[in-house]
């Protein structure tokens, strides 16, 4: 579904959504003043459509003893054969990569790693990362604290 073809009753449900998927529909309907039928209609297509494309429940890190929180930034050996794809499927594999991006600027790669506490992200770089022969350098960036981690898109809801 095109951006055009949502109206402003959508962009309401995105937000809403987007804030709070635990939401019941008929809170839902009563938010955007459609009654439930319609309403649940509508978030069956914007799911069809793949725009909503999951409902996630967001844990806090720490509750979980998960305290470090690193960005790293990785340059690829491209001389190594195949190397992209090699990197790609060995990262896809460490489940302490929870997210990881290709970018432009000093490095290859920007990978977002979440572990339990310092000695746990020591092992992991020195006896994960650093056995990827694609791997030509890393850079660590050690967050300290978050300032925002907003989960609402940056898009204006209002038409």
């Amino acid at each position: 579904m095109p951006v055009n073809k949502l109206d402003n009753i959508d962009l309401q449900i995105l937000k809403i959504l987007q804030k709070s998927s635990k939401i019941t529909n008929l809170e839902l309907s009563k938010k955007i003043g459609l009654s439930p039928a319609p309403t649940l209609e509508r978030v069956k297509k914007l799911e069809q459509n793949e725009i909503i494309q999951s409902y996630h429940a967001l844990v806090d890190p720490q509750s979980i003893g998960l305290s470090v929180k690193t960005f790293v930034l990785v340059s690829l050996a491209w001389q190594k054969e195949n190397a992209l794809n090699q990197f790609m499927e060995k990262i896809r594999a460490i489940t302490e990569i929870v997210e990881c991006y290709i970018i432009t600027g000093e490095a290859d790669f920007l990978i977002k790693i979440i572990c339990k506490d310092i000695p746990t992200y020591e092992q992991l770089l020195f006896k994960t990362l650093s056995q990827i022969e694609e791997i030509e350098r890393l850079k660590t960036l050690m967050t300290l604290s978050t300032v925002k981690d907003s989960k609402l898109l940056p898009y204006k809801y209002e038409q």
